[in-house]
């Protein structure tokens, strides 16, 4: 028994029976179990009405799949977090309220991205209610210290503060188009957020004034697991606009909670290690095609992104995503030890979060293959 509450006390675990613990459990358990229900539904009714990408030049899938995953995620991270709140309250009221701003700027970015997704929405119109959504965090306290960002100068005045503002727009807008950016190949945003979340829960966990941003971010983590057990490849669903950008301003928003504020140096530089993948990608796609005379990058979708890349040489979605998990993780791993976590700590993130996305991805191949022989049987 000791050894196990040493093993707990390594990932930031003080009592492994206590309230706090178990809220979190439950909280990731409870987004897990509702995404991972909730999805099939979903799909028959998405099918139903018509709610599916459409092969084309630029997608991958042969057959119309149903793009409405967005609204299971959204369902189980909401509902999972209402759980966890419940479980252990949040007695600072300030931090009540900018929970609160978080899930309502999220609710709106769902709410226009899946209207995207089945409708079409202009591009400016999407990045004006990004901005909204970041300015909702502004208002409630939630911002980016320019003088904290590490190898910039200090400013003092007002100057600084008009910096601040605009460096915590340009973070929770260009993480949210980012995710959204990496979507292209089963699987790969989905584990991307998996393993960001849970760096991020285990880095939160090792502080204790840190229960909020612990708890969104279990509630975030339970819902990518639980959405990629059925969108790897061969998906059968689709998260859409809908569910990456819910990742991607849903953890810009937690790093601004303070989650990994502990010294000045490490507030920014921590989530952009961790988070490096599709800040990478972004910034590679929207360089190149201004470079080639594109006035509007997030305008113009092309097939430059990493995973287009990765995927002509590996020639294999499966090995495709697994690829970018490592990276990922790798990403998160650095960002972990530039936090000052200890080895041990590491190591075990990094086990539990490779364990938890083979289970899926086998569970998935396993449930594919039965498919797949049900599939024979009826042609017999």
């Amino acid at each position: 028994m000791e050894q196990l509450r040493t093993f707990a006390q390594h990932l930031g675990i003080a009592d492994l029976f206590g309230r706090g613990f178990l809220a979190v459990l439950l909280t990731f358990v409870t987004a897990a179990i509702i995404t991972w229900r909730f999805i099939p539904p979903v799909r028959d009714f998405a099918l139903k009405v018509g709610w599916a990408d459409v092969p084309n030049e630029r997608r991958l899938n042969t057959v119309p799949v149903p793009n409405a995953g967005g609204l299971a995620i959204f369902a189980g991270f909401v509902i999972s977090v209402v759980v966890g709140w419940a479980m252990r309250p949040i007695v600072i009221e300030q931090v009540n309220i900018q929970v609160l701003a978080i899930l309502l700027g999220a609710t709106l970015l769902v709410l226009v991205g899946f209207i995207d997704d089945q409708f079409g929405l202009t591009p400016f119109f999407r990045l004006g209610v990004q901005v909204l959504s970041a300015v909702l965090l502004l208002v409630n306290g939630l911002r980016i210290d320019f003088n904290a960002v590490p190898f910039l100068p200090v400013i003092n005045g007002e100057v600084a503060n008009v910096l601040s503002i605009v460096l915590t727009i340009v973070w929770v807008v260009g993480l949210t188009n980012a995710m959204n950016l990496l979507d292209g190949v089963d699987g790969v945003v989905g584990g991307v957020a998996f393993i960001a979340s849970a760096v991020l829960l285990v880095t939160a966990a090792q502080f204790t004034d840190r229960a909020a941003a612990v708890i969104l971010l279990a509630g975030l983590a339970g819902a990518a697991l639980g959405y990629l057990r059925h969108n790897f490849n061969p998906s059968r669903i689709f998260m859409g606009d809908a569910g990456s950008t819910l990742f991607g301003y849903t953890l810009a928003a937690v790093s601004l909670l303070g989650t990994l504020k502990i010294s000045a140096g490490a507030s920014l530089l921590v989530p952009l290690l961790i988070m490096a993948l599709p800040i990478l990608d972004t910034t590679q796609v929207v360089v190149g095609r201004l470079a080639r005379g594109i006035r509007n990058p997030l305008a113009h979708p092309d097939k430059t992104h990493l995973h287009h890349r990765v995927l002509a040489r590996t020639g294999n979605a499966r090995r495709t995503s697994v690829a970018l998990w490592v990276v990922a993780l790798i990403c998160g791993v650095a960002g972990m030890f530039a936090q000052g976590i200890g080895a041990g700590t590491v190591l075990l993130t990094a086990l539990l979060i490779g364990g938890c996305l083979w289970f899926v991805a086998a569970r998935r191949m396993r449930a594919q293959m039965t498919e797949v022989a049900q599939g024979r049987k009826e042609l017999n």
